[in-house]
This record gives C-alpha cells, structure tokens and sequence, in this order.
C-alpha cells in the first residue's frame, strides 16, 4: 500500500457504507505481509486470544457507562481482532480462509435464521423469533445435546445462567438448590451450590447474574474510593 494509497483512504474511501472496512483490511494486511510490523508478523490466533478478551470486556465497560464515544472506539478495537483474526488464517497452507468467508457465513447465517425477514415464516414477537433461531440452529449445527454450543471458558456465572437457560428451554427437570443461606460447612463444594442457587434465583427473576453482579462490584468499588478519600483527609 503505497503513500498515495493512504491518501485515498483517508479522502475518498466514504462513498459507500462499509468502505472503511475494505481499508482496515488493507492496513492490517501490510502489517502483517513482510516488511511490515515484526510484532504483527509474530502474532498467531492463540497469542491473540487475550486481546480478544480484553477487548470484549472493555467494549462491555463503555456500554455499561453510557460512553457512546468511548463505544466507537472499542467496537474498533473489537473489529481489528476480527480482521486481524481472519489475516492469519488467510496464511494457512492447506485450508485458508479470509475475512470474505467470514462475512459470507455471517450474512449466510443471518439470512437463514430470519425465514420471518428473508422469507415466509411467520413471527411476530421477539420470542417467536428467539425460538425459530434456536430451532435452526439446532437443525444446522445437528447436535444431540443441549450443552453443545456452550463456551465452557465463559465466566463461571454466565455458563450457569446458560446451562439453566438452555436446560430450561428444553423442559429437562435439573435440579438446583432453592434455599439461600450460608451453609453449615463452608467448603467449595457448598460454596459452589450456593452461588448456583443465586444464579437460578435471577433466572427466575429474568436478571442477568453476571451483569448484576458487575453492578454491585462497581457499587464496592465507588465505596472502596470514598473510603480511600476519607482515609486520605483523615491522615
């Protein structure tokens, strides 16, 4: 990509909406080829992975605080894994694939998963449509289980919530601890039931546990800072 080709993209590049992807790709593409960048040339879908994480959680961060601003910005972040993601795989010697492939599955999916949109299948509540999604992805992904499909890297409170939701869609009598209270013996074995007791109490209740409890961690962080504060004058 040559100077004048930067100058292009930062003039003309906006006629079309999405044009400036085309030119994230072409920026990533000459840090990565050779002569470019040696950290993006060392970079492999593993090494990324804590970027990727990074980036997922500071993305949720601004959109809890309202930073539309603040968004932008880390949707780009976001973004850039994504491209940087398809990149590399583009280099495979036996089975490559681009950013091309991943948005072609992406519109493919988005297509057959709205037959209400793209074609003549009828749902006119937001539930209809959840359970049409999880209908076709069912039928596609052809998976005889209903934990298939559930990251077990995800926070622990976020795979719980899942698994009850899913167990719960699929009319399967789990059993979970309804009591909440401190248990005779503290140990993780019991310390594991309670938490699961807390996590079917906010399904019950439709609140998301791991966003609830964000919640509070930013209410005991606001409190650690008045304290420190007052700490501070009191000295």
């Amino acid at each position: 990509m040559a100077g004048g080709d930067t100058g292009r993209m930062n003039s003309d590049s906006h006629d079309l909406p999405g044009a400036r992807l085309l030119d994230l790709v072409a920026v990533n593409d000459r840090l990565r080829s050779p002569g470019g960048c040696p950290w993006d040339a060392e970079q492999t879908h593993t090494s990324l992975v804590k970027h990727l994480l990074e980036e997922a959680y500071e993305t949720v961060e601004v959109i809890e605080s309202g930073d539309r601003d603040g968004l932008c910005e880390e949707l780009g972040d976001l973004l850039l894994q994504v491209v940087f993601h398809a990149r590399i795989a583009a280099e495979h010697p036996d089975s490559p694939w681009s950013i091309d492939d991943v948005a072609a599955g992406a519109v493919d999916k988005l297509i057959r998963r709205h037959p209400h949109v793209f074609g003549d299948a009828h749902a006119p509540t937001a539930e209809h449509v959840e359970a049409n999604w999880e209908r076709l992805k069912a039928e596609e992904k052809a998976r005889t289980s209903m934990v298939e499909g559930v990251p077990m890297g995800q926070p622990a409170l976020a795979l719980a919530a899942k698994l009850l939701t899913r167990a719960g869609k699929a009319g399967l009598p789990v059993e979970t601890p309804t009591v909440i209270h401190e248990p005779t013996e503290v140990t993780a074995e019991s310390v594991g039931e309670l938490l699961l007791a807390v996590v079917a109490l906010a399904g019950q209740h439709r609140i998301d546990p791991e966003a609830a409890l964000r919640a509070a961690a930013r209410c005991l962080r606001a409190q650690i800072l008045t304290a420190e504060t007052v700490a501070a004058i009191g000295k």
